[in-house]
């Protein structure tokens, strides 16, 4: 390239070069002054530039400049810190499979950036940028920081960010980022934190951020101030620190707003402290090593599944929600540690098949917590009662699990036929099913006074005038009650008419209260 052949600025940056000094284009200054051609800086980047002496430092730095033509820098290695602060380009540049010591292009204003493969050994500065078509950084490696913070990345119902297998040996930091398209890091491996805090995604319909199988080492912020219209995608994601997304906003009504299936996290998980959702939040299969919160979150999905929690592990989990989830909760399979939850703000929905949980932190009464069990959606189980007895030993409150355990029997009895479900309602009246040992107490001492007073007033003949004892009602009555104990009366006499029928009851009541009580006692200590 002639020197003769150069611009005022492009002769300014050539000299300024070798030395590594800024240039910059005055604010306002004519089109014609400002322009510096896209193979002007190429020239100087693959090595056709002025020779340098020594101490110097070369390096390409330039601002508030137009760059008219391509930047093509395709597999090209540059040595030099590459810095175009607040520029416009009139091209994509192409810097698909580069290597390059810096790249910074803040506050510049670019109709897109192709980087696929590109290997950075430093930062790339995409800071304040306004990129009217897609950012490419599929397969790159970046030593360094990603830097996104305040750009605008613009590519309706497209990809605008497609960084596919990124590799990023520093913090990804995109707080306060927007981007109006498809957001696709998944596969990324990212060596520091992932802060996407103020940031505004919005791609209606389709995925605001698919970050799956992504791999952070430190924390994957959501909050303050997130937002998002479209689903957001974590499945699979590794996490070494924490995910938050306190003060958030996710907007994806009649689908899941939040897809984090078989996700792993070394710390918490914070879904709360302003979390607002419309639409599901699906958590499938996810491994918390701490605390599941959703203190103070607002999730509204009607008539849908709001909140999935299948297959959730993690050692506390904290349902106490700003109001009820507007949908159902599906926590089936779950292993949710200690359980902080209150009865204001119950789902109506609620589904708890084979669900766990060491220790409820509020285990209110018995009689609460069997409403909190009717909000479940999969019919008669027995599983979720004997988890809430469990719990309830656990803590030496054995009456509120004998409750729960004569809950569970009869409702299992309201799902068998009236000729099944008689005889559940004979050892309900008499033994509460064996949790309540002491009606049998009371039903053979009402039925003892009632027999001994008849027969105390109206006694029967006896069989054998001059062989029988000495009539006592009591012990005849006792006889009659009494299957397995023989007192001698009942064979000596022979009660007639009123008497013999009501001989008969008090016999055939005898038999019941010794089955029912026999059988209750038998499942009772077989749960225990």
């Amino acid at each position: 390239m002639r020197l003769d052949e150069l611009g005022t600025v492009e002769r300014e940056l050539w000299d300024s070069f070798a030395r590594g000094t800024a240039v910059e284009v005055p604010a306002g200054a004519p089109a014609t002054e400002s322009a510096v051609r896209a193979d002007v800086i190429a020239a100087l980047l693959l090595g056709t530039g002025p020779g340098t002496a020594p101490g110097d430092r070369p390096a390409l730095h330039l601002s508030g400049a137009r760059i008219t033509g391509r930047l093509d820098l395709s597999f090209a290695e540059i040595t030099v810190p590459v810095v175009l602060a607040d520029c416009r380009f009139d091209e994509v540049p192409l810097l698909q499979g580069a290597r390059m010591r810096e790249l910074a292009l803040p506050g510049s204003r670019l109709p897109g950036l192709a980087a696929d493969t590109a290997r950075i050994d430093g930062r790339l500065v995409l800071a304040g940028c306004r990129l009217t078509g897609a950012l490419v950084l599929n397969r790159a490696q970046i030593v360094g920081d990603l830097d996104l913070r305040e750009a605008v990345v613009t590519a309706r119902k497209a990809e605008a960010i497609s960084a596919v297998h990124v590799a990023v040996s520093g913090d990804a930091l995109c707080s306060h980022l927007a981007v109006q398209g498809g957001f696709r890091i998944s596969g990324g491996v990212i060596d520091g934190e992932f802060d996407l805090e103020g940031a505004s995604l919005s791609n209606p319909g389709g995925h605001a951020l698919d970050a799956y199988h992504v791999q952070i080492t430190e924390d994957f912020t959501f909050h303050p101030g997130f937002r998002a219209e479209g689903r957001i995608i974590l499945s699979g994601a590794t996490v070494s620190a924490a995910i938050g997304f306190c003060g958030a906003l996710l907007d994806n009504a009649g689908d899941v707003a939040l897809e984090a299936v078989d996700v792993s996290v070394t710390r918490n998980v914070d879904l709360g402290q302003g979390l607002t959702v419309v639409g599901g939040v699906q958590l499938d299969g996810s491994r918390i090593g701490t605390q599941l919160s959703f203190r103070d979150a607002t999730l509204t999905r009607p008539g849908g599944t709001a909140l999935s929690l299948r297959l959730v592990q993690a050692r506390e989990t904290d349902l106490r929600t700003r109001r009820p989830v507007d949908g159902t909760v599906d926590a089936r399979n779950a292993r949710l540690g200690t359980l902080y939850d209150t009865p204001d703000t119950w789902p109506a929905r609620l589904r708890l098949t084979e669900a766990t949980y060491d220790a409820l932190a509020h285990p209110l009464t018995a009689a609460e917590r069997l409403d909190w069990l009717r909000r479940g959606t999969d019919g008669y189980l027995p599983q979720p009662y004997e988890q809430l007895a469990a719990a309830y030993r656990r803590l030496g409150h054995e009456d509120e699990a004998r409750t729960v355990l004569l809950a569970k029997q009869r409702h299992r009895r309201a799902t068998l036929p009236p000729h099944s479900g008689a005889w559940g309602h004979v050892q309900d009246v008499t033994v509460g099913y064996g949790y309540r040992p002491l009606r049998a107490g009371l039903w053979l001492l009402a039925l003892l006074v009632c027999g001994a007073v008849f027969f105390g007033a109206h006694p029967p003949a006896p069989l054998e005038a001059g062989k029988a004892p000495p009539f006592n009602a009591v012990f005849y009555t006792l006889d009659l009650l009494v299957p397995i104990i023989t007192f001698g009366q009942e064979a000596a006499f022979a009660p007639r008419g009123t008497g013999q029928w009501l001989a008969y009851g008090l016999t055939a009541a005898g038999w019941i209260l010794a089955t029912t009580v026999t059988a209750g006692i038998s499942r009772a200590i077989s749960r225990q």
